[in-house]
C-alpha cells in the first residue's frame, strides 16, 4: 500500500472538512480507514502535514576507518570484505563492525566486486618489450598498417567451461535437472583454427588437426595462403612467437619467398593483434546459434560458416589506438 505524500495528506484533509466520508477517502487514496484516522489525529496535534526530520543512524565507521578501509582495498585489490572486517574488529575489540558495513562503504567508493579478467603475467623484460615496440609503430599511418596481413591460431570449446555461464533458480532448485550444468565425462573437446586478416578481406579458416609442427604450418597454412596472399598484393606478414612459427625452417621458408615480417613481435601481446577481436566475434556468433553445436564436427563447420560472414575491414585501422592504449599502460595489460 502506497505512503501518501504531502499534498495527498493535505487533500485528504479537505476532503474530510468537505464531508466526505471516512470510507469514500480510503477508497480514493487505495490506503486503509486506520491510515485516514490517524492523517486527522496528526493534523488535530501538530495542525500541519509536514514530513518529520528523520533521525539518522548513527555511523558504525569513524573517517580514519572509512580510510582505512579504502587504502586496504585499493592497494590491495584481492582482499575480500571480510578480512577487512576481521583487521578492524582486531582494532575494536569492544565494538565491532560487520561485513556489510564494509561492503557499504566500498560501495560509496566505487569499489565492487567483480569477476576478474585473467590475462598472462607479463615479467619487466616483456612489459618493457611491448612498451617499445608500442612507441616504434604508434606513428605509423593507416595505410601502412592497410599493407599487412595479421594472423593467428584460436582454440574454440565444444563445452564452455569459463565459468560464465549462469541459471537462473529459486532457491530450492539448485540439483533440479533443469538447473544442472551437465558436462561429459570426458569432456566436449575442441577445435583448434588459424585465420588470417588483412584491410582488404580475410584468409579462408584453416581447421588444424592435431599439433601444429613447423612442418605442417609451412604446408598446411604458409605454402596454400600466405604465399599466393603476399605474391598478389605484397603483404607483410604478422605472426606471433609460436614455436612453429620461429622454428629456423618456417623462418628459412619465408625468407625463400620473399614474404616480409613484422618482427619483433612483442611476446604475450594479443591486444596488439587486432585477430584476437575477430576470435570472440567469432565464438559470439557460434555461442548465438541455434541449436547449438552437438559435436565437434558440428562445432568446426559451425566456425567456418561464421567466419565468412563477420566482417573485418575496420579492424586493421585500430592498431594505432592499440599502440597507443599500451604507451598509456606503460606497457601492461590493456582493454584490448
Amino acid at each position: 500500500m502506497p505512503r501518501l505524500r504531502e499534498n495527498e495528506r493535505n487533500q485528504l484533509i479537505r476532503m474530510i472538512r468537505g464531508g466526505v466520508s471516512v470510507s469514500t477517502v480510503a477508497h480514493h487514496f487505495n490506503v486503509t480507514r486506520t491510515t485516514v484516522y490517524v492523517t486527522l489525529q496528526r493534523e488535530r496535534a501538530t495542525g500541519s502535514q509536514k514530513d518529520r526530520p528523520r533521525r539518522l543512524g548513527r555511523r558504525k565507521t569513524t573517517d580514519r576507518e572509512d580510510t582505512f578501509i579504502r587504502l586496504s582495498h585499493v592497494r590491495d585489490r584481492f582482499k575480500t570484505a571480510g578480512q577487512t572486517t576481521a583487521e578492524i574488529k582486531n582494532i575494536r575489540q569492544n565494538n565491532p563492525i560487520s561485513k556489510r558495513t564494509v561492503l557499504r562503504r566500498l560501495k560509496t567508493f566505487g569499489l565492487r566486486a567483480r569477476r576478474p579478467a585473467c590475462r598472462t603475467r607479463l615479467t619487466p623484460y616483456n612489459i618493457r618489450n611491448r612498451l617499445d615496440w608500442a612507441r616504434i609503430h604508434s606513428f605509423w599511418p593507416r595505410h601502412v598498417w592497410n599493407n599487412h596481413m595479421f594472423s593467428d591460431e584460436s582454440k574454440f570449446l565444444l563445452e564452455r567451461q569459463d565459468g560464465r555461464k549462469r541459471v537462473f533458480r529459486r532457491v530450492n532448485e539448485r540439483f533440479v535437472p533443469q538447473c544442472l550444468s551437465q558436462a561429459r565425462a570426458f569432456g566436449g573437446g575442441s577445435v583448434m583454427v588459424w585465420g588470417g586478416i588483412t584491410a582488404a578481406g580475410k584468409t579462408p579458416l584453416v581447421t588444424v588437426h592435431g599439433n601444429l609442427t613447423a612442418r605442417r604450418y609451412i604446408d598446411e597454412i604458409l605454402r596454400p595462403h600466405v604465399v599466393p596472399a603476399n605474391h598478389n598484393q605484397g603483404l607483410t606478414f604478422m605472426q606471433d612467437n609460436a614455436p612453429a612459427h620461429r622454428a629456423r625452417i618456417t623462418n628459412q621458408f619465408l625468407y625463400e619467398n620473399k614474404i616480409p615480417v613484422l618482427h619483433p613481435w612483442p611476446p604475450y601481446s594479443p591486444d596488439l593483434n587486432p585477430i584476437e577481436h575477430l576470435w570472440d566475434l567469432l565464438d559470439r556468433h557460434v555461442r548465438m546459434r541455434q541449436p547449438q553445436p552437438q559435436t565437434l564436427l558440428q562445432l568446426e563447420r559451425a566456425l567456418h560458416e561464421e567466419w565468412d560472414n563477420i566482417p573485418q575491414q575496420r579492424l586493421i585501422g585500430s592498431m594505432r589506438r592499440r599502440c597507443q592504449a599500451v604507451i598509456l599502460s606503460r606497457g601492461h595489460h590493456t582493454r584490448y
